[in-house]
């Protein structure tokens, strides 16, 4: 039996769409990584029950965190972005949590620069805040071992691809580690765990090198970042796809309307990218992680739903550098390269 809700929200239930596609699905996938994190502080010494927990976020990282600090009775404060809406505002009120938002910005980069410059004021001003540097920390990492279990006990690593965004590199980064590393994962002549990873990026975001090119409509909050991440691992990723807002629209109301799984507009471009990686590789079975449920897209993703595009007309770009990404939609072979020079 679960101790706190948090536990209960946190584990992602696995659903078969087809012989070899799966989503991982979450209600909320970083309080997979915030409930490890902090118990890991506690648990280290790093910080105390009572101590203030600080970090910046977009939306699902400031739930997932103010559940952890209700989960363990810490104080959680909160710089969020303009796209942080009333339903949310309204949960972290009634949890305890403070929170910050910025004004409002169309900007996205300018949106983040503010938030972290916002962070080290409050730091400079109260120094016993622990900053969780959610962005920056592989801390963020260790809650995704049980995930990567389950994924083990129930699907194998024999010729698995892993689809999901990129993000801080905590959720798809720490899956591929620890699906590759674990010794279940070794065959009886010492093989490696087979186990593909692809990344799912936004354009205008530069963890991949993407910057140079806008979306129209939004940068998709959470899969990518207009600054620098310090914990994503280039080197574990064997593809990228970069998807534009609209695409990933037409990927959350297929992936509803085909699968009835309600999930985020993170989730719709993972399931259009995960849908490609199948067909290119009959012979690998693809999982892609459904990070939220569509909740707090009803209004911007899933009304717009008799606007969506076929995905049976969308196909990716095949391209063999950066400097060739166009929108709606480019994949290019990674190959495990380390990050390249900004």
């Amino acid at each position: 039996m679960d101790q706190h809700i948090a536990e209960s929200i946190g584990r992602p239930d696995l659903i078969r769409l087809d012989d070899r596609l799966v989503c991982l699905r979450f209600e909320t996938m970083k309080a997979v990584s915030a409930l490890a994190a902090v118990r890991h502080l506690l648990e280290t010494g790093a910080v105390r029950r009572g101590d203030t927990l600080l970090d910046s976020s977009s939306g699902i990282y400031a739930y997932a965190l103010a559940l952890a600090c209700h989960r363990y009775g810490m104080r959680c404060h909160i710089v969020g972005s303009t796209t942080v809406d009333h339903t949310l505002r309204t949960q972290l009120a009634v949890l305890g949590a403070t929170l910050e938002q910025m004004e409002p910005c169309s900007d996205l980069k300018l949106d983040q620069k503010r938030r972290v410059e916002r962070i080290h004021e409050i730091l400079a001003e109260h120094p016993e805040y622990h900053w969780m540097r959610q962005y920056h920390d592989d801390i963020h990492y260790l809650g995704y071992a049980a995930v990567a279990d389950l994924i083990r006990e129930t699907l194998g690593t024999d010729g698995l691809t892993v689809v999901g965004g990129v993000g801080s590199g905590a959720s798809t980064g720490a899956l591929a580690r620890y699906l590759r590393a674990a010794p279940e994962g070794r065959g009886p002549a010492g093989r490696a765990a087979d186990v593909e990873l692809v990344g799912v990026q936004p354009y205008g975001s530069i963890t991949f090198g993407a910057g140079h090119v806008a979306d129209p409509e939004i940068i998709i909050a959470g899969i990518g970042s207009s600054i620098p991440f310090g914990n994503v691992s280039h080197e574990l990723y064997d593809a990228l796809h970069w998807i534009a807002f609209d695409a990933a629209l037409a990927g959350s109301v297929d992936l509803l309307r085909r699968h009835a799984v309600f999930a985020g507009l993170s989730s719709g471009a993972a399931y259009l990218a995960a849908r490609h990686e199948r067909d290119r590789s009959p012979e690998r079975t693809v999982l892609f992680v459904a990070a939220d449920t569509g909740h707090r897209y009803a209004d911007t993703v899933h009304a717009r739903h008799r606007q969506a595009a076929r995905i049976c007309d969308l196909t990716p770009q095949e391209v063999t550098d950066q400097s060739r990404l166009a929108l709606p939609w480019s994949r290019m072979q990674w190959n495990r390269a380390r990050a390249t020079a900004p």
